[in-house]
């Protein structure tokens, strides 16, 4: 299959072998939940496809076909309109399922509120949030998308998450937390769902940048014995965060549930720092305007 980049369609039999071109091999985004995805180079796949079973490219008998792209690519105009100099006055159409991009308010200097979730090592962003056909028609709609949230991990996620959005809560993870595709929607549908700080032993670059984009606290264990003694829905109370953040990378904790305290540190410059405190990079930007 030379599927999109999001490498579903063209679902297999269920427990049957099926070739992609593409680096999405999450199990099930294919289609076939019980499915095995290979991943190959296209020259792989167009000899497999051409002999019914997994071929080496080089056995075949015929030059390695070249592709040579045309000196100057056409572009039909045709097609463009040139949008008024005053896009003010552009009436902005929408189906109903694009909604608004929800606001996030600032983090606020103390906050308290339970672990909603606690997952271990290399949790991906495919599943922080899932895609796949039955999600992906909602990615201009996150009150929808947001039913997703971890849905792979624990299919109760959503319901508890969403008695706390109010007040807010936090994510606990091991290592390598949010790994794999740079999907936005994995921290822009947990912030809408309440999330105000993700505890891991150690982050995917990209991903922590995404949490900040959108006004998540992303903290590391100082310790990382201490994700062995936190528990999921244990209270965590941040004091002061406004002042610690602002003012160096060290943040204290206290478990109030088990009476421990411990402490965490983050690794943000001073522009995701900003963003941070005004709850998003688009708070960032309006200010500025």
């Amino acid at each position: 299959g030379c599927n999109g980049c999001i490498g579903m369609g063209q679902a297999p039999a269920s427990g049957r072998i099926s070739l992609r071109t593409v680096p999405r091999n999450f199990p099930g985004r294919s289609g076939t939940k019980e499915d095995s995805v290979y991943l190959c180079s296209p020259e792989t796949a167009t000899a497999a496809a051409l002999t019914g079973k997994i071929t080496d490219p080089r056995t075949l008998d015929f030059d390695y076909p070249e592709f040579t792209p045309p000196e100057h690519p056409i572009t039909n105009h045709a097609t463009l309109s040139k949008p008024p100099a005053d896009g003010s006055k552009v009436e902005l159409v929408k189906g109903p399922n694009i909604r608004p991009l929800p606001g996030s308010d600032p983090l606020p200097d103390d906050f308290t509120g339970p672990v909603s979730i606690k997952v271990g090592d290399n949790i991906s962003t495919d599943e922080i949030m899932p895609a796949g056909a039955r999600v992906l028609p909602f990615r201009s709609n996150i009150p929808e998308i947001s039913r997703f949230v971890f849905n792979q991990v624990d299919e109760s996620y959503y319901d508890r998450a969403m008695k706390l959005k109010e007040d807010g809560h936090v994510v606990v993870g091991g290592s390598n937390y949010g790994q794999g595709s740079s999907r936005e929607h994995a921290a822009l549908a947990p912030r809408y769902l309440g999330v105000l700080v993700v505890l891991v032993k150690s982050f995917a670059r990209i991903h922590r940048q995404n949490l900040a984009n959108f006004g998540i606290l992303p903290l590391v264990f100082s310790n990382p014995d201490d994700y062995d003694r936190i528990e999921a829905g244990d209270e965590l109370a941040f004091k002061g965060m406004i002042d610690a953040i602002g003012s160096g990378n060290e943040v204290e904790i206290h478990d109030v549930t088990q009476g421990f305290r411990f402490k965490t540190h983050h690794d943000l410059s001073e522009r995701q720092i900003k963003m941070v405190l005004k709850g998003n990079l688009l708070n960032v930007v309006r200010e500025k305007q």
